[in-house]
């Protein structure tokens, strides 16, 4: 069985997809964007953008009663490898004990311009 979450305070999906699904025990995020999802607006900068996107995933977890603590696997795709340490930096202030396993990738474009997006998977156990 899986359970399609929905939050109307990570930024709504750009195309045919869920802002995240709990399958099991575990919860599947979709990747998110710098977009503020009260203006709809995509922050300016990678950095901002990066902080935005960890805040709408933050977000997203919430909806089902998770938080950074259960995410074991992160995904970061950058649109620029160079801003690797900018991203990180942000990044690593989120996950400051046990961080989860994680791969970056430098992707050709990512949606709406971003200039990164990072996607998460959380064990929550029996809900």
């Amino acid at each position: 069985m899986k359970e399609i979450i929905r939050t109307d305070s990570a930024p709504k999906a750009l195309g045919p997809y869920s802002q995240a699904v709990v399958a099991g025990e575990f919860i599947f995020t979709a990747g998110q964007i710098g977009i503020d999802p009260a203006t709809g607006e995509m922050a300016e900068g990678v950095a901002y953008q990066a902080e935005q996107a960890m805040q709408n995933l933050c977000e997203v977890l919430a909806a089902v009663g998770a938080d950074f603590d259960d995410v074991v696997k992160t995904t970061i795709y950058l649109a620029d490898l160079g801003d690797f340490a900018e991203v990180n930096e942000i990044y690593a202030a989120y996950f400051k004990d046990e961080p989860p396993a994680r791969s970056t990738f430098q992707v050709a474009a990512l949606p709406a311009g971003a200039l990164v997006e990072i996607d998460m998977v959380a064990y929550v156990g029996e809900r």
